[in-house]
């Protein structure tokens, strides 16, 4: 047996991502959210070819595996192409399949049933859900039926809720209601339902998330990243609603490190409150492992317990920035404030060991970046016509 000096930690669960987007990272710089979408990244999201999207998870799958990230929720195109990407690096993925009206994707009808098609091949390793993008791009009708889909199927149904400020404008305008108050009332909620974001939400609307059990995807890197407000997680915290670290995609972060995200969120929850206690160390931590497993509905994960899957990460401790240690938690605090991935050395998924020395050992890294720049390029140069 070897000796293996450092600190063991449970692989990170990443709640809401669209790895595929690394073809596009840096793209659409200080744009909001609703310009970036409409001007850069739709426009090159229509001229993906299935090809791009496995190339593109397959180096943004081993980018989160370096960083101590296990288990990815997806919400991108081809999600059999995601699948086949993520058990080529040997991560795990919940691949939600999107339902959004972009030309060159089907209907809605025939989204959702690619989506409930695939649960029956889910398993432990990739697990497929459905993903409706928002209540501003899906249909109210359509909403309502993959609800029912999910609760039908057992399946995690995640969307994009409360992003930005004037996303549900239109909806406020024509319903009376808030987006979580029309889901509701649509039948949306009730069975594993993930609110990506939920950033502007009023107390009413976080009551209604209490009340459904409705799990929260944080996100602080792409809601600062955007400028779209900072969510009221204490609050969340407080109320007992599940949430857990995310992402987003790395088009709009710009980058798959859920170690950044954590301690942003820290740092956001104490400014907010203007509350030095209002996230402890430990708790954000908690945010990306344990607590992000419980959001997704999957308690086999996130915690280095008997019983759960062997996803573990070995971070190096051997650098200044881990001293002093006067007490064991210091070792949480360390992670959080002072050290993050670049300390990570090894991952294993189901006690396969994934990366070694901070090198794939599943895939070979260097022709996957040569890839995404080649097929970036061309897409880029397709969507300006």
């Amino acid at each position: 047996m070897t000796r293996l000096p450092g600190v063991l930690t449970p692989g990170m669960v990443n709640t809401h991502s669209h790895a595929p987007m690394v073809l596009f990272r840096g793209q659409g710089e200080g744009l909001p959210l609703d310009r970036w979408l409409r001007e850069v990244m739709w426009p090159r999201e229509a001229r993906l070819t299935p090809e791009d999207i496995e190339v593109a998870m397959t180096a943004a799958s081993a980018e989160m595996l370096r960083h101590g990230v296990t288990t990815s929720v997806e919400m991108y195109f081809q999600p059999e192409r995601i699948a086949s990407a993520v058990r080529a690096t040997g991560a795990r993925s919940i691949v939600a399949n999107p339902l959004i009206g972009l030309p060159g994707y089907g209907t809605f009808d025939e989204q959702l049933q690619t989506a409930v098609g695939l649960a029956s091949s889910s398993d432990a390793q990739v697990e497929y859900g459905i993903g409706p993008h928002s209540a501003y791009t899906v249909p109210l009708p359509v909403l309502r039926e993959a609800g029912l889909a999910a609760r039908e199927h057992g399946l995690l149904l995640t969307i994009h809720v409360a992003e930005t400020a004037t996303e549900g404008a239109d909806l406020l305008t024509e319903h009376g209601l808030s987006v979580p108050s029309l889901l509701a009332s649509h039948d949306v909620l009730g069975g594993r339902v993930l609110g990506d974001h939920c950033v502007h939400m009023d107390d009413a609307d976080l009551e209604l998330w209490r009340e459904y059990d409705v799990a929260v995807a944080h996100c602080p890197g792409s809601n600062a990243k955007l400028a779209s407000g900072t969510a009221r997680l204490r609050d969340m915290l407080d109320l007992g609603i599940r949430v857990g670290m995310g992402t987003d995609g790395p088009a709009s972060n710009d980058n798959l490190d859920l170690f950044e995200d954590l301690r942003l969120a820290a740092q956001l929850a104490r400014l907010r409150e203007r509350d030095a206690l209002a996230l402890t160390a430990p708790e954000a931590f908690w945010l990306a492992t344990g607590a992000a497993a419980d959001a997704v509905d999957r308690p086999d994960l996130g915690q280095l317990v008997a019983g759960r899957r062997a996803d573990l990460v070995h971070l190096d401790t051997d650098d200044i920035a881990f001293t002093p240690v006067g007490d064991i938690t210091d070792l949480i605090t360390h992670l959080v404030w002072s050290v993050g991935s670049r300390h990570v050395r090894d991952t294993w998924v189901a006690g396969r060991q994934v990366v070694r020395d901070g090198v794939s050992t599943t895939v070979d890294e260097a022709e996957l970046r040569a890839q995404v720049q080649t097929r970036a390029l061309r897409l880029a140069a397709e969507a300006r016509g």
